[in-house]
């Protein structure tokens, strides 16, 4: 008997119950994220100061290289009085970062984290991960205009032109795997690729580059950390925001790039293949993932900021029409795929 059958039948829980809740709760959840944030977070800041010959996090725990910095700062944000501002929608101010965070926490429900792990499996489940991330932006664009201010505004404007230009591509670099493998279920797309043995970055590199790039827009990554521009706008539609609603709006890109570097890993590196082992599988899962997540932030200390004039040049009039390309290539790819 594996462990989550156990666990279901001492609780006297279906297994399918128990899943719902732990999938989203503790792994590939948010106990899981929390612990990868907290990481993610302290070797970007480490990498970007090496290459750039800066001071990373230093002073809190000295000896650990200053790996309790994040804890610290998080303590700090929890006693952090939270100021809503005289002219703002006070209920939209304050429900509208919880409810983003929330929305984008649902996506793990869908998202396996190795082979039997996971919330609900459905023939559907890469799309609706997808629409659960999509409400993400109509939130942060709350948040903007519930601030009345006029950075919150740009910002808030800024979202809606990222929401409208990367996912359209990130939509596109997705469905074109899709097609390839011939299924929308995470569970067959990875099993696909462990029958054929060739990962989907191999067969088809143009989605996986796309879908990476993409990735990066969407969760406000350098060169794309348009919505924060800091220089520009303060911190954007969170300028406004203390305490544990800023904590919670600061981890909400990180955790819409999890969910995406979690999807990265299922539909173009196999996954949890040539594993079947629930442990292994999502170890490796995991290890995949989070490397995913070191090369993505460590960009930023590599690049610089782009314009939005050219952001917006660079998605609509290059890589939405190479993500078409990539859609011919599924279409020939697919017969690898293919059941036999």
């Amino acid at each position: 008997m594996d462990p989550l059958a156990w666990l279901a039948s001492a609780l006297g829980l279906p297994r399918w119950a128990l899943r719902a809740v732990a999938a989203p709760l503790v792994y590939p959840g948010l106990l899981t994220f929390m612990a990868v944030a907290l990481f993610v977070i302290w070797a970007e800041r480490k990498m970007a100061a090496r290459v750039q010959m800066r001071v990373g996090p230093l002073y809190v725990s000295r000896r650990l290289g200053g790996a309790l910095q994040l804890l610290a700062d998080g303590i700090r944000f929890a006693f952090q009085e939270i100021i809503v501002p005289v002219g703002a929608e006070k209920w939209s101010f304050i429900l509208s970062p919880i409810l983003a965070f929330t929305v984008a926490s649902l996506a793990f429900t869908m998202v396996p984290g190795g082979p039997g792990v996971y919330g609900f499996r459905s023939s559907l489940s890469l799309i609706a991960a997808y629409a659960i991330l999509s409400l993400v932006p109509i939130l942060v664009i709350i948040m903007g205009w519930a601030s009345n201010n006029k950075f919150t505004y740009i910002g808030a404007g800024r979202e809606a032109l990222v929401a409208v230009t990367g996912e359209a591509t990130l939509l596109a670099s997705m469905l074109a795997a899709a097609m390839m493998y011939g299924s929308m279920d995470f569970v067959s797309i990875v099993e696909e690729q462990a029958r054929s043995h060739v990962p989907g970055i191999v067969a088809n590199p143009v989605a996986a580059l796309l879908f990476f790039i993409a990735a990066l827009l969407v969760t406000d990554r350098v060169p794309f950390d348009l919505v924060m521009g800091e220089q520009e706008i303060v911190q954007g539609p969170y300028t406004e925001y203390t305490g544990i609603l800023y904590a919670l709006v600061m981890a909400l890109d990180y955790l819409k790039l999890y969910v995406l570097m979690l999807m990265f890993t299922h539909l173009f590196l196999a996954g949890w293949a040539p594993f079947s082992d629930p442990l292994l599988g999502s170890v490796w899962v995991f290890a995949k993932t989070l490397a995913l997540m070191l090369f993505a932030v460590f960009l930023r200390s590599v690049y610089g900021r782009m314009r939005l004039d050219q952001v917006a040049s660079m998605f609509w009039s290059r890589l939405f029409p190479l993500a078409l390309t990539a859609f011919a290539l599924s279409a020939l790819i697919h017969p690898v795929y293919a059941q036999p």
